[in-house]
């Protein structure tokens, strides 16, 4: 057991987290006019965090790994609330970077208020280098905007797989602005070249199906609920199973979330080969140690464990890793054409 921990914390140290904020870790609605003001004025208190994203970060935190770093849409006006929410939810970072809107608008640069790709892949990249040392990266995203595009393409060109004539081509499609692509060109030439990506979380905040990313590879694990990132997690190694009962345990106890909801989760991911039996046995092995406070989490873990017993895996989990490149010039429009969907269909449903 000892060895297991040891081995653990030398993979978490070597580990970098990057995390979005709005439709990610916050619950933000961007798809109305009303929901953007509120989401402007919102005092830090009132600002809430998806189901169990808070309790999976903070324990990502606690692994002591080598930096955690949130790269947002939201405006750099927004940095003190957003800030005060950080350490009001208990969160420690190493980077938090938004976006100069306003600065950019000041200029006349309107495409760059639209604009997510040139935006976040000059942020990563230019974190990359900062970074310095080897290590594997974590990237957590959402379905509203180009996440699971801009994650994609920012790990195959630290890797070496996308080459700068790929990239300027994307950034010509995209739009961005001639200066901007000049300084993307030139970081993404000095950026050391490394396997870095380890796993693309993409969170389904537009309920959309999992597949819906699957012309992305098995390097993007797209959820519906953190109970389900936490176990692929787990079967990736870094972190343990109590880490996945109390994630679990959160959503049951303060979201109304049944242990039949987290044992379907769990089965979804099975379906898409994302987890083994090695994971199933730590899965089952911790819902019988795990001793929750209250008799309420008790029967929930009893629940969860008759649950899971009945869904271990026909198969073992596919590697992430990519079998061959990405068409980045076939996958801009169609990502665009997706979130446009998305969106209006977001916009369809009825508000309370």
């Amino acid at each position: 057991m000892k060895a297991e921990a040891t081995e653990r914390e030398l993979k978490a140290s070597g580990t970098v987290y990057r995390w979005d904020l709005d439709k990610t870790y916050l619950s933000t609605d961007f798809d109305s006019f009303k929901g953007l003001v509120r989401a402007a004025f919102e005092k830090a208190a009132d600002k809430r965090t998806f189901p169990g994203a808070q309790v999976l970060l903070r324990e990502l935190c606690a692994t002591n790994p080598k930096g955690v770093y949130i790269l947002s849409g939201s405006p750099q006006q927004m940095r003190g609330v957003i800030v005060e929410k950080l350490a009001l939810d208990g969160i420690t970072y190493d980077g938090l970077v938004l976006k100069p809107s306003l600065n950019k608008l000041l200029r006349g640069r309107f495409r760059f208020l639209r604009d997510q790709v040139s935006y976040k892949l000059h942020a990563l990249l230019s974190s990359r280098l900062a970074v310095g040392d080897e290590c594997d990266e974590v990237m957590f995203g959402d379905d509203a905007e180009a996440d699971a595009f801009v994650y994609s393409l920012y790990a195959d060109l630290c890797s070496g797989a996308v080459g700068l004539n790929v990239l300027a081509s994307i950034l010509e499609a995209s739009r961005a602005y001639d200066d901007d692509a000049a300084a993307l060109l030139e970081l993404a030439r000095a950026v050391p070249k490394q396997d870095v990506a380890r796993r693309i979380f993409i969170h389904l905040e537009r309920v959309e199906p999992s597949t819906v990313f699957a012309d992305f590879g098995r390097r993007v694990c797209a959820f519906h609920n953190y109970f389900q990132p936490a176990v692929v997690l787990l079967e990736d190694g870094l972190v343990d199973a109590d880490v996945v009962m109390r994630v679990g345990l959160e959503l049951v106890r303060s979201h109304a979330f049944s242990p039949e909801a987290l044992a379907a989760s769990y089965a979804d991911l099975a379906r898409r080969r994302m987890v083994g039996t090695r994971t199933h046995g730590a899965l089952l092995s911790a819902v019988t140690a795990f001793k929750p406070a209250s008799v309420e989490g008790a029967e929930a873990m009893t629940a969860l464990g008759d649950a899971l017993r009945a869904q271990e895996p026909d198969e073992e989990p596919a590697p992430p890793r990519l079998d061959e490149p990405l068409d980045y010039m076939a996958l801009l429009p169609s990502d665009k054409a997706r979130a446009t969907r998305a969106k209006l269909r977001a916009r369809a449903r009825p508000r309370h």
